[in-house]
C-alpha cells in the first residue's frame, strides 16, 4: 500500500485534473445561461404585439433558465467538493511534516476541573486534539472531544476494530470529510433537531389537494386561451385569484423561508453524508450497527433527507420574483411547497436526531481512522482482563518528532505506585504525559506510539497543573488540596490510574515532604495504581516501607561543564540535580 504521503499527493493530482475540467464546464454553463437570458429578452421584445407568443416566450424562458440554473448549481457543488478534497489532502501533508498549529485547537472544550484534560495538553495550541482532529462538523468536533474526555473503558476492542477498518478506507474518509466541510450554517445540528421537534404547521391539510386542483384549472384556462376558446382576460382573472390566495399565507411562508434558508445547506450536505454511509459496507460491529440506523426497510434515509432538501430549495426559489410571481399566481406554488415540507416534518421529525447522531459519529471516528492511517508505526494495545495494568515497550509521546524522540519501556502492575525523581528538564513531565495519553488513546480505540503495548483498561485521573482561582478567591495551595481530596474520594468508588506531578508545591519543603508521604500512604492503602514525579528524594523512602512502591528516575550529567540528558526511564533514585548548575550557567548567580 502507498505511504500516506504518496496517497495524499496522488489525491491532489487526481482532483486537480478533475477540477480543471469542471471549471471549463462552468464557464460554458455561464455562457449558455447568458445566451438563454438574452434570447428570452429578445423573444419578449419581438413578441410584444402578440400576447400568445409573449406568454409562450416568458414561460419557455423561465423553464429553460430554471433547468440551466439547476445544472450550474450541480457543477458548482462538484467544483467545491473537489476543492475541499484537495484542501484536506494538503492539510494532511502539512501535518505529516508536523505543521499543525493553524488547525482548530479545541480550546472551547478546555475544562480545568476535568479529571485529566488540563494536565496532559488535550486541548489548546499544540495539543493532541489539534494534531489529530479532522472533524468538519461542529457536532462531530463536540463528539470527538466527548470521546477524549469520557474516560470510557468499555468495549475497547470494538472501538479498535472500527478504527482499524476506517484506517483502510482512506479515499472514503477523505470524501466524507470533504462533503462535511461544505456544510456552512450558523445553526447547529441540535438546533435544527429542536426546531423540527417544536415546529407547528400553519397550512390547512386541505390545501394539499386544493393546490393541485387550482393548478389543473390554471393550465386548462391557459390552454383554452391559446386554443382560442376563451378571451385573454380569463387568464388574468385566474392569475389574480392565485395571487390573492397565496397572499393570505405570504407572511408565514416568508418567516418559514427565512428560517429554512439558514439550514438548507445542512440538509443538502447531510443527505450526501448519509448516502456515503449507506453505500459503504462495514464489517466491524460498531460501524455496521451505526450504518443500520440510517437504512430503513422502505427507503434509505439519504433519499428521505434529500427530498426535504429539495423542498427547502424549492421554497428558497420564491426569492426569484419572476419565478415566484408567475408560479404562485397560476399554481399556488409556495403553498404547495409548504404542504410538502410540513408533511415531511410530521413524518420524519423523530428519525432526524438518529440520522444526525450517526453523521456526527462518523465525522468523529474518521479522525481516529485518519490518525491510524497516518501512523502505521503505532500499535494497538492488546486488551487484557488480568495481568499488568500497563506494559509498554518503546513508548514515546506522539507529538514528539519520531526522528529525535527517546523511547522508554514501562511495566506497572495493579496496585503498584511509582515514585519518579530526576533533574529539571530531564523528561519527567513528558514521560508522565506520555503514559497518561497512552491510556486516553487506548480507551478511545486509538493505536499508541510504541512498539508493543499490553493494557488492562483503567480510568485516568491526574494532578499536574493546579492553578489558583481569582474568580473563586482560592489560593494555589487550597486549589491543590481540593484536587487531592477529589482524587481520594474518586478512587474509593472507581479504579483509576493516578498521575501526580510535584504535589503540595504551595507549602514549605519540610511540610511538603511530610504531607506528600502521608498522601502516598493513603493512596497505596486504598490500592491505587499510578505514578508521582517529585524532586523530594525523601519521598523515595516510601519504597523501603511499602512493597507496592517502586523508585524510578531520569538522569542528568554534567560533562566538561555541559549538561546532558538521556531522557531514559531507569530504576532507582536520581542523584544528580541541576538547578544550581543552570543558575550559574545562565549567569543568574555566580
Amino acid at each position: 500500500m502507498n505511504t500516506p504521503t504518496t496517497f495524499y499527493k496522488d489525491q491532489i493530482t487526481q482532483h486537480s485534473q478533475e477540477l480543471s475540467k469542471v471549471k471549463t464546464k462552468l464557464n460554458v454553463s455561464s455562457t449558455v445561461r447568458l445566451a438563454v437570458f438574452i434570447a428570452t429578452g429578445a423573444g419578449i421584445y419581438f413578441s410584444l404585439g402578440n400576447t400568445q407568443l409573449l406568454i409562450g416566450c416568458i414561460l419557455l424562458g423561465i423553464v429553460a433558465f430554471v433547468i440551466l440554473v439547476g445544472r450550474h448549481s450541480k457543477l458548482q457543488h462538484e467544483r467545491d467538493l473537489l476543492k475541499a478534497l484537495i484542501a484536506r489532502s494538503e492539510v494532511e501533508l502539512k501535518v505529516l511534516e508536523r505543521d499543525f498549529t493553524d488547525l482548530p485547537d479545541g480550546s472551547e472544550f478546555h475544562n480545568p476541573e476535568h479529571l485529566y484534560s488540563q494536565d496532559i495538553d488535550l486541548f489548546g495550541r499544540g495539543s493532541f486534539y489539534q494534531y489529530f482532529n479532522r472533524t468538519a462538523l461542529q457536532s462531530g468536533a463536540a463528539r470527538l472531544a466527548e470521546m477524549m474526555l469520557s474516560n470510557d473503558t468499555l468495549e475497547i476492542k470494538k472501538k479498535q476494530e472500527a478504527v482499524k477498518e476506517l484506517s483502510t478506507l482512506a479515499s472514503w474518509r477523505l470524501r466524507y470529510g470533504a462533503i462535511a466541510s461544505l456544510v456552512k450554517t450558523d445553526v447547529s445540528a441540535q438546533a435544527v433537531v429542536s426546531w423540527l421537534q417544536e415546529y407547528t404547521t400553519f397550512v390547512p391539510s386541505m390545501m394539499k389537494v386544493f393546490t393541485k386542483v387550482f393548478s389543473v384549472i390554471s393550465l386548462a384556462v391557459v390552454g383554452a386561451y391559446f386554443l382560442g376558446f376563451i378571451a385573454g382576460w380569463w387568464v388574468f382573472v385566474i392569475f389574480g385569484i392565485g395571487l390573492l390566495i397565496s397572499g393570505r399565507y405570504v407572511k408565514n411562508i416568508g418567516l418559514l423561508s427565512a428560517h429554512t434558508s439558514a439550514i438548507q445547506t445542512t440538509f443538502t450536505q447531510y443527505a450526501s453524508l448519509l448516502a456515503e454511509i449507506e453505500t459503504q459496507e462495514f464489517t466491524s460491529t460498531l460501524l455496521n450497527n451505526k450504518r443500520k440506523k440510517v437504512i430503513t426497510e422502505v427507503q434509505a434515509s439519504s433519499g428521505i433527507l434529500k427530498k426535504f432538501s429539495r423542498h427547502l430549495d424549492a421554497l428558497d426559489q420564491r426569492n426569484n420574483i419572476l419565478v415566484g410571481l408567475i408560479t404562485n399566481g397560476f399554481f399556488l406554488r409556495d403553498i404547495g411547497v409548504v404542504c410538502k415540507i410540513e408533511d415531511w416534518i410530521t413524518t420524519n421529525r423523530e428519525a432526524v436526531n438518529d440520522w444526525f447522531e450517526v453523521i456526527s459519529f462518523f465525522d468523529a471516528y474518521n479522525s481516529l481512522g485518519n490518525y491510524t492511517f497516518n501512523h502505521s508505526h503505532h500499535v494497538f494495545s492488546e486488551i487484557v482482563a488480568a495481568g499488568e495494568t500497563l506494559r509498554v515497550k518503546g513508548a514515546a509521546h506522539p507529538l514528539l518528532d519520531p526522528a529525535i524522540a527517546v523511547t522508554n519501556d514501562i511495566t506497572i502492575k495493579d496496585d503498584e505506585f511509582f515514585i519518579v525523581t530526576g533533574a529539571n528538564m530531564a523528561g519527567k513531565s513528558t514521560f508522565l504525559r506520555t503514559v497518561a495519553l497512552q491510556i486516553v488513546m487506548s480507551n478511545i480505540g486509538l493505536p499508541v506510539c510504541a512498539s508493543e503495548a499490553v493494557y488492562k483498561p483503567i480510568k485516568l485521573i491526574t494532578s499536574m497543573r493546579t492553578t489558583d482561582s481569582l474568580t473563586d478567591d482560592e489560593s494555589y495551595f487550597f486549589s491543590e488540596l481540593k484536587r487531592l481530596k477529589f482524587i481520594v474520594d474518586e478512587i474509593v468508588n472507581e479504579r483509576y490510574f493516578i498521575i501526580l506531578d510535584e504535589i503540595l508545591k504551595g507549602t514549605n519543603s519540610t511540610d511538603k515532604a511530610a504531607g506528600s508521604r502521608k498522601f502516598i500512604d493513603k493512596l497505596v492503602g486504598n490500592g491505587a495504581t499510578g505514578i508521582i514525579a517529585t524532586h523530594d528524594l525523601s519521598l523515595c523512602e516510601a519504597a523501603n516501607d511499602l512493597a507496592e512502591v517502586k523508585n524510578y528516575y531520569f538522569d542528568a550529567q554534567i560533562i566538561d561543564d555541559e549538561l546532558f540528558f538521556d531522557y531514559t526511564f531507569k530504576e532507582g533514585i536520581c542523584q544528580n540535580m541541576n538547578a544550581s548548575f543552570l543558575l550559574k550557567k545562565m549567569g543568574i548567580v555566580d
